[in-house]
């Protein structure tokens, strides 16, 4: 089956930084300049849906020094990679919780999200200060709000999650060699085919995601059918 949503844990930035001899913030540098290439890659494969794991609801348990040159590196982002997004049809969409974000971080978010709101090619989610546990639980609770007296059905939950109205994923992608789902989209890929990549993420390029694609459309899926 064609596809139409992709997912990607971005996986390996830490890891490969060391393996040269550079200081983390570094591999996250490294792997921030793949998400336009990744973005130019998945349109020419004609994929419509595009979901990164930029950052999750764990991840402020890490160093000061390492998140602040993360939020260093979504300024950056916006100032140099933005107009590219705009020129290339992209609509960005942030997927996650405004609590523990910067104010300056949450203003540039809404900033991409206007400016590319017209945009109808690649749709480009990222998901930051994201946890799909997290999300699942609002979704209910956000429902339940609007309608105390009714059973919550499954087009419930769905339609009060970040992302009502688009597609399920089809294919999810982690880079690294590591295999788990790490609480990203738990709901979305209920019947996602999975494809464990051994390549760091900053090394991730065109013909890595085509092995992996390749490796999506052996497989046969049933949907729970035989």
């Amino acid at each position: 089956m064609k596809i139409n949503h992709l997912a990607v844990i971005m996986d390996g930035n830490g890891r490969w930084a060391k393996s040269h001899t550079l200081p983390i913030h570094k591999g996250h540098q490294k792997g921030s300049e793949k998400i336009e290439e990744l973005c130019e890659n998945v349109a020419n494969n004609g994929i419509k849906y595009l979901t990164i794991f930029a950052f999750s609801t764990e991840n402020w348990k890490r160093s000061t020094e390492e998140i602040n040159h993360l939020l260093k590196l979504i300024k950056f982002f916006y100032s140099k990679k933005l107009n590219k997004l705009v020129k290339d049809n992209v609509n960005v969409k942030i997927l996650g919780f405004d609590e523990n974000v910067p104010s300056d971080i949450k203003d540039l978010f809404l900033k991409m999200e206007e400016k590319t709101k017209d945009n109808d090619g690649l749709y480009l989610n990222i998901a930051f200060n994201y946890g799909s546990r997290k999300e699942i639980v609002n979704s209910v609770n956000e429902f339940i709000k609007n309608n105390p007296n009714k059973l919550i059905t499954e087009k419930d939950v769905n339609d009060n999650l970040f992302t009502k109205n688009m597609p399920d994923v089809d294919l999810l992608i982690r880079t690294s060699g590591e295999q788990r789902i790490s609480n990203f989209l738990l709901w979305q890929i209920a019947y996602s085919e999975l494809v464990f990549s051994d390549v760091f993420w900053p090394d991730f390029n065109a013909e890595e995601l085509d092995k992996c694609i390749e490796e999506y459309y052996k497989r046969n899926r049933r949907f729970g059918g035989r």
